[in-house]
């Protein structure tokens, strides 16, 4: 696998609410057309985010200015923002958005997202839109029911389509702000019938019940046999240590699940791009050791990533002076790469990259 090209999708503006552009997401329609997506803001987290989108027609070598179609809504009466966008064809001309929405009044002092107190996390909650013109214009935002035992929902995937048309969307479990509780996550899966009009139950893809280990960030695809592979940035709570990344296998839609395997790779997956025969692009971030973004090639959606056809998409250079100790900030400086299949067998990933005071967007393209 070789990288055959390379830029910057988006640069960011120091001290303005385009300072941090990070999260990106990218879609291949099928005619061929890319959108991208991807959270701006003074920084990673804020009251100012909002989601900017760009299109690219000539494989992501050059993108349109980016633009702001889906705004901050107010939802149940309160103020808040949009984190992430991932969206999906569920046909020609049919897009389906799905975002996860920040609550910015109810806990007006958060010091972020999480509680450091409590490992709570403020409201949080999905809501979907449709474009029936390919993304050019919007429905209004509705908004995804989520049972009691997810708590504030975390969006790590954009929505799944089954060959029958069944689609699926998986979301992290979070507890409640002031809770003090154990927390006990877990990742799960919904079925809709109906084009994402109506959900089922949540059926468990990640889950230790005895609370020790996380599945974070699970990144999942369907294979052309209509299998899905997902994979997990696993968390070990006792020994507070990040481990390899761990692929589950479904045969059967999401309704049951593979035990969790080491891949051989640490840290945090990519969303992986599925190519028309099969095989199997994952990039991931390693943070804590290489400092980079890297890739393998695997011939099947269970197959070994075989080391043969790693490449390196991005070495992150560490401050020289780093008062926070153990590379502090600068390991979060850079990452969430998210890897889709082109139109002419090549593969985009997108990943963003920087200084904590401005962070960009970057692309490559692979030749598998």
């Amino acid at each position: 696998m070789r990288i055959i090209d390379s830029g910057v999708l988006s640069r960011s503006v120091p001290g303005t609410d385009r300072a941090n552009l990070t999260f990106p997401a990218v879609l291949c329609r099928s005619d061929g057309t890319l959108i991208a997506t991807w959270h701006s803001g003074l920084t990673k987290d804020c009251a100012d985010e909002v989601i900017e989108v760009s299109r690219s027609s000539d494989l992501g070598k050059t993108w349109s200015e980016p633009e702001r179609p889906f705004g901050s809504p107010v939802l149940r009466g309160v103020r808040g923002t949009v984190k992430i966008v991932y969206l999906t064809e569920l046909a020609p001309g049919r897009v389906i958005a799905a975002s996860m929405w920040i609550d910015r009044e109810t806990y007006p002092d958060a010091p972020g997202l999480f509680n450091p107190e409590t490992e709570g996390c403020v409201p949080m909650y999905i809501l979907l839109a449709d474009s029936e013109d390919g993304g050019e214009t919007w429905s209004p935002w509705r908004e995804v029911p989520m049972p009691e035992v997810i708590g504030p929902a975390s969006l790590t995937n954009p929505i799944m389509q089954l060959p029958d048309g069944t689609l699926i969307m998986t979301i992290e479990s979070n507890k409640h702000y002031l809770d003090t509780s154990k927390w006990y996550q877990r990742v799960v899966a919904f079925h809709s019938t109906d084009g994402g009009e109506t959900w089922g139950k949540p059926m468990n893809i990640g889950f230790d019940p005895t609370g020790l280990i996380f599945n974070w960030d699970l990144r999942s695809a369907v294979a052309p046999d209509g299998r899905i592979g997902a994979f997990a940035w696993t968390y070990n709570t006792e020994t507070e240590s990040y481990l390899n990344i761990h692929r589950r296998v479904s045969p059967d839609g999401g309704r049951t699940w593979s035990e969790p395997e080491d891949i051989g790779v640490t840290d945090q997956a990519a969303h992986p791009a599925v190519l028309p025969d099969g095989r199997v692009i994952l990039a991931w971030v390693d943070r804590f050791q290489s400092q980079s973004i890297k890739a393998r090639l695997a011939p099947s959606i269970d197959g070994t990533f075989d080391p043969e056809t790693e490449v390196t998409l991005y070495a992150h250079e560490a401050p020289k002076e780093d008062p926070k100790g153990a590379l502090g900030f600068s390991v979060w400086s850079f990452g969430l790469p998210y890897a889709e299949a082109l139109s002419d067998g090549t593969v985009l990933v997108v990943y963003y990259a920087g200084t904590e005071d401005a962070m960009d967007v970057h692309w490559a393209r692979l030749a598998p």
